[in-house]
């Protein structure tokens, strides 16, 4: 993330994202397939790091990424094999939706997880300042579906819809949206124009 200074002089805080090139590489069609999709390579890989199936699909080719986009029966589809999009298809103040992998957090407890506020440090607790309390009692004689426990936190994919297009740099697939996006540094993100 850094911070953008508007025309306007308002500061704006963004994420850089890098926005292709990305090649269609094939093209599904209801009437072969029985479905409308196009798939997309992104990114370049050593052939030895490449499978000899991956290799058959791709003709060839060393993309790192495959995404396969379904379409709606509303969306017409225009894209032939081998087109390429880059970030040019953007334009500040386009509205995007932006999905991908939370930062992995591994299993944590219920106070890191939940919030849970913990137990007192005083009146006799020794060891028990974090943890999670009752989680049943009363005349049941089993766990409640849903209760909040410890367990393994992040890596859920995240889609966060409504960001803005801040800033455009078509000659480096630079773009600038407005706010935080969720993963790690690196990680790979969908972007869909709405």
């Amino acid at each position: 993330m850094m911070e953008y200074f508007s025309e306007e002089g308002n500061v704006i805080p963004v994420t850089i994202l890098k926005a292709g090139p990305i090649t269609v590489t094939r093209v599904f069609s209801k009437d072969v397939d029985g479905y409308d999709s196009v798939q997309v390579g992104y990114g370049t890989d050593k052939k030895s790091n490449i499978n000899k199936p991956r290799a058959g699909v791709l003709k060839g080719a060393t993309y790192k990424t495959l995404k396969e986009f379904r379409l709606k029966p509303t969306d017409t589809n225009e894209a032939k094999v081998g087109d390429v999009l880059d970030v040019s298809t953007f334009v500040p103040g386009d509205k995007l939706q932006v999905t991908s992998i939370s930062k992995g957090k591994g299993f944590q407890g219920v106070v890191k997880r939940h919030g849970f506020a913990g137990g007192p440090r005083t009146h006799g607790q020794k060891h028990s300042e974090r943890e999670p309390g009752s989680i049943g009692g009363g005349l049941r004689t089993h766990v409640p579906k849903g209760m909040r426990m410890a367990g393994r936190m992040g890596s859920d994919r995240i889609t966060q819809k409504n960001l803005k297009v801040v800033f455009v740099d078509t000659e480096n697939n630079l773009m600038l949206v407005k706010g935080a996006i969720t993963g790690r540094r690196g990680s790979l993100v969908e972007i869909v124009s709405r």
